[in-house]
């Protein structure tokens, strides 16, 4: 465990946090594809994945609601693409059900989170055009 020096707010995030341990196990689901995917379709779930929690950590250093609430959108349109992702490694027999099911219930979680924070920046921007 390393010792964190600084506290930056994004690592409170619930949704950070998820997002953070939905990569370690789509790292781990990808180690178990066939060879031939790991460059493939493993490479794009791993760039998807990884994306989701980026852009939630740098929406929260920008002082504009607007673009906190573009580097949500970003995060979420990563979260649709790695279900996009999930779905078709399951069409293909690459994780099984349990794998396909509990991927799918964190991506569900980290929707409503992302969904609620938008929700709040638009309060905030009420009057303003995003």
């Amino acid at each position: 465990m390393i010792m964190l020096e600084y506290n930056f707010s994004y690592r409170k995030l619930n949704v950070y946090q998820l997002s953070r341990n939905l990569v370690k196990d789509i790292y781990k689901l990808v180690n178990s594809f066939p060879k031939n995917e790991i460059y493939a379709l493993g490479d794009q779930m791993r760039r998807a994945v990884v994306s989701i929690p980026s852009n939630i950590a740098e929406g929260t250093a920008k002082t504009s609601p607007k673009e906190q609430f573009h580097f949500l959108e970003i995060s979420y349109g990563s979260l649709m693409e790695l279900m996009c992702q999930t779905e078709i490694a399951y069409d293909l027999c690459y994780i099984d059900i349990n794998d396909y099911k509990k991927i799918e219930e964190a991506i569900g979680s980290i929707y409503k989170m992302l969904s609620s924070m938008q929700t709040t920046l638009k309060s905030r921007l009420s009057g303003n055009h995003l």
